[in-house]
This record gives C-alpha cells, structure tokens and sequence, in this order.
C-alpha cells in the first residue's frame, strides 16, 4: 500500500517558438489531497457442481492392429455405460488416442520391439456430484483402466465472481477508512479500481475410494467439500 500526500503544482516553461507554432501545454491535474493505494482480496464460498474426470482404456498385444481392436472393443463398452448412466454426448469429450510400441533393452542390444499398447481417453465432465462415483464403478465394470480425477469446479461462476469483487471493494474500504482515521483525515472518494486475478479455488477435499479386485468391494465415492472463490482489486482513494 502507499500512502502519499500531494499538493496541487502549477508549473510554467517558457520556450522559445515562433508565433505560428507556439503551444501552450495544459498542466496535469492533480487532486488537492492525500492518495492512498489499497489492495484487497474479497472471497466467497461455493459447492462445486461439476466435476471431471478422465477415463479410458489401455490395451497391450503383440501387434499394433490387435492392440488398437481390443482398445476399441472396449471403449465401446464404456462409452455405452456413460450413455446408459445418463451422461449426455455434451459432456463427452475424446482428450487423447496414442499408440506406442513397447520395447525391450538388453545390455549392448538395440532395443527391440515386444509389442503394442493403445491407449483412448475420454474427459467426462459430471453435473451431479454424488452420483460421479457410482459412474466410475461402473466404467470400470465395461474395462475402464486409466481414471484420472476428479477435477472439481462451478458450472456457473460469474455470480460467485461477482460477490468476491463486491467483498474485495467491502475490504478496500474499511481498510482505506482505518489509514484515513488514523492519519487525522476522511475518505473523500474512489479515484480508480483496477481488478488482478480470475477466479480461484483451492481443490477441495475429495474422498476417492477406488475399488480393488482382491479386496471386498467398495464403491467409489467422491465429495465436493466446499471451494472458495476470490477476486482481488486495487482501489485509489482520496483522503482529506
């Protein structure tokens, strides 16, 4: 923060021009008082209610075209589960297909070539939360074996943005009314605001519980918790 004190400053200059070309340069102006810069973070809290998660299958076999059938067979599969569970084609995204040959390295051998693995994932962004885990369980009962996530956020946060800002000028303020009272002088009004940032959410905590086939089952479960929302602005005042 900077708190200056400024006075107002005529300042003359006498040049040496002809009469057809001479100009007379209006001084700035510059306001009768004391300026002070705030910065202010203003937050609000919100549930999240989408959540995506990468999901896909990786297949391996001797030859490229068997990995990239077997890869395709069941992604058919988990993509008829999506569908089946009610995620809509909107909410379906192909995110990355790869083929890479797999090699085998021996001591003052070039590396050779065992085998293919194909790879297909999909982004699944989920608009019920809750229900996100019961979904994943279910990928992977279609051959699902790659699942990233989840990535929790808000479906629409311009309202939550705009309750952050109003909270940050809220901050702006009492802080500029505590420099101002503590100097002897009063807030006399806002010359300037300028806003830095987006919106921000620390992950919230996630309870992810994933299934493991030797082990008793256990559904997945996800949680949104709670994420905070915030938005920082630096205000100008005027005090005198």
């Amino acid at each position: 923060m900077r708190l200056l004190a400024t006075a107002t400053v005529l300042t003359l200059s006498s040049l040496a021009m002809t009469p057809a070309t001479a100009q007379i340069a209006a001084p700035a102006i510059i306001p009768d008082g004391t300026i002070l810069d705030v910065s202010a973070t203003g937050k609000t809290t919100r549930v999240p209610d989408i959540a995506t998660i990468r999901a896909g299958v990786v297949t391996q076999s001797a030859t490229a075209a068997a990995a990239l059938a077997d890869n395709a067979r069941r992604m058919a599969g988990v993509l008829a589960a999506l569908k089946a569970t009610g995620v809509q084609p909107r909410d379906i995204a192909t995110s990355n297909v790869s083929l890479q040959p797999q090699y085998r390295y021996e001591n003052n051998q070039p590396p050779a070539i065992t085998g293919y693995q194909a790879s297909n994932t999909v982004s699944i962004r989920f608009r019920d939360v809750a229900k996100s885990g019961a979904i994943l369980d279910a990928l992977v009962a279609q051959g699902a074996n790659q699942i990233d996530g989840p990535s929790l956020s808000l479906d629409q946060p311009d309202a939550a943005l705009d309750e952050a800002r109003a909270d940050a000028i809220k901050r702006a303020r009492a802080r500029a009314e505590l420099y101002a009272r503590a100097a002897g002088l009063s807030v006399v009004r806002i010359l300037s605001i300028s806003e830095s940032g987006e919106v921000s959410g620390p992950r919230p905590p996630i309870v992810y519980m994933a299934r493991v086939e030797a082990a008793p089952r256990a559904d997945t479960t996800i949680t949104a918790g709670e994420t905070d929302v915030t938005a920082t602005v630096s205000v100008r005042f005027l005090l005198k």
